[in-house]
């Protein structure tokens, strides 16, 4: 698999408005967060799906991104503070080779995945870790793009996820995207 990151420069393109328009992150989020939920969310980039994860999970809530890239976590941080939703997010500059998921065994309701696995240096590390941070029956929506993702490749993450205690619940088809949401048994 691949292993190119996404440059933070384009972080703005895909923090855009009219990607917002075409697809829509809180309908694909809204079936798996509650308000008091927490979520993980690695590789957010700029917030394209971090600002409705926060509004979903409400005041009682909290979303814990985690990215490799301090600009575009500033880029993020910018953004939440103009929407008013800063105080929901805990937001984690970390290391290549790990998620720096210090202090959340256990703790995580949901992980969202999006375009973030054919990325790491080690997905079945990245799944370990989620794993780890995960509560029991906690829910893992993975999402890779098909044009940087073949099939294959998709049934490798999801077995590698399956190897870290994650099964499989259900396929999705998400915009132009392979999708699962899977379970932490």
């Amino acid at each position: 698999m691949a292993k190119c990151v996404c440059p933070w420069w384009l972080g703005y393109l895909l923090a855009s408005p009219i990607r917002r328009w075409m697809k829509s992150p809180a309908k694909i989020l809204a079936p798996y967060v509650r308000e008091g939920m927490t979520v993980l969310e690695p590789g957010p980039g700029m917030g394209f799906f971090t600002l409705d994860l926060a509004r979903l999970v409400g005041g009682s809530g909290r979303v814990v991104a985690v990215d490799i890239q301090s600009k575009m976590l500033d880029g993020l941080k910018r953004r939440a503070a103009k929407a008013g939703l800063l105080d929901r997010l805990d937001l984690r500059l970390a290391p290549a080779e790990s998620l720096s998921l210090n202090g959340l065994a256990g703790a995580v309701d949901f992980t969202l995945a999006s375009a973030v696995v054919h990325e790491v240096p080690d997905a079945g590390r990245f799944f370990a870790e989620v794993a780890e941070a995960s509560k029991p029956g906690a829910g893992l929506l993975l999402i890779e793009p098909k044009a940087h993702v073949n099939a294959q490749e998709f049934e490798e993450e999801l077995q590698l996820a399956g190897r870290a205690g994650f099964g499989p619940l259900d396929r999705l088809s998400v915009g132009r995207g392979r999708g699962a949401l899977l379970k932490k048994g």
